[in-house]
């Protein structure tokens, strides 16, 4: 009685929670709810850390280079194609970068915004397949900690993003990250493509670097909303929960930089290279 009681609660607060959503998400593919994105992180999550590597233990790595080369240049194109968008829907074309609010309007901006911010939600399904490659080559040290849970919190995240605050300050961080990712994707194409284009891979050096630069930028930018006087961002529970990750992976790549760097610790290969495929 008192389980079902409880469950009759949960269901309750959950009817009432989500009359808040945005109805302009309203039928788009994985938005009714955010458990099949749930559904999905968990399948994720069991498939590389438990599942894949027992069905790979006694076969012999996959031979995936060509399929990664077009993989990676894909997830630059569409890394590029986001940043466009999501510059052309506010971030160059109005934002203050300060207290930028979510316009909830059906005008032809604040739905570019939206479909850019869904697309961007549905981009971070796609990168899972860094994990599951790194499964079927039985690189076993690349499927980190790090990697998994940011891998896994992204999508959820965003969906509750998505959501209800598709747009305004709450963005910035993904227009970074899309910035990052054709960086370091290009990278990886390149190195996909054999020992012939390694020689154009000088700059690897930089690339923890910076990523610890955009988790700086983020975790500054979110901020602001701490020490500006009256912003009226409609979910400020949100600007926590970014300002929370950003000093969480700041903390987590500081880490990954000095055992890498200072200690010595290059266990995956990537970390050899100074560099982490965890972004």
């Amino acid at each position: 009685m008192a389980l079902s009681n409880l469950t009759s609660k949960a269901v309750e607060l959950y009817d009432e929670w989500i009359k808040d959503a945005d109805p302009r998400v309203e039928g788009w593919l994985l938005m009714s709810s955010p458990f099949p994105t749930t559904f999905i992180i968990g399948t994720y999550i069991y498939f590389v850390t438990s599942l894949g590597p027992k069905l790979m233990e006694s076969r012999k790595p996959f031979e995936l280079r060509k399929i990664m080369a077009f993989y990676n240049f894909s997830v630059v194109a569409l890394s590029l194609y986001l940043t466009y968008e999501f510059l052309r829907s506010g971030w160059a074309t109005g934002y203050s970068f300060r207290c930028d609010i979510i316009d909830y309007s059906r005008s032809p901006k604040a739905l570019r915004m939206v479909r850019t911010c869904w697309l961007y939600y549905f981009s971070k399904f796609i990168e899972l397949l860094d994990t599951i490659f790194f499964v079927l080559r039985k690189k076993k040290s690349q499927v980190t900690f790090l990697h998994v849970f940011h891998h896994s919190i992204m999508p959820w995240t965003w969906w509750f993003g998505v959501k209800f605050a598709a747009g305004g300050l709450g963005t910035f961080h993904a227009l970074l990250n899309c910035i990052v990712h054709v960086i370091m994707y290009t990278y990886y194409g390149l190195c996909s493509l054999g020992p012939a284009y390694h020689k154009y891979l000088w700059w690897k050096k930089y690339m923890t670097t910076i990523q610890l630069v955009q988790f700086i930028m983020i975790t500054g930018h979110i901020g602001q909303i701490y020490i500006m006087d009256d912003c009226p961002y409609q979910y400020p529970i949100f600007m926590f929960i970014i300002w929370l990750y950003g000093c969480l992976f700041l903390v987590l790549f500081l880490h990954f930089w000095y055992c890498a760097y200072t200690k010595g610790q290059r266990l995956p290969k990537m970390a050899r290279n100074g560099i982490s495929k965890d972004q």
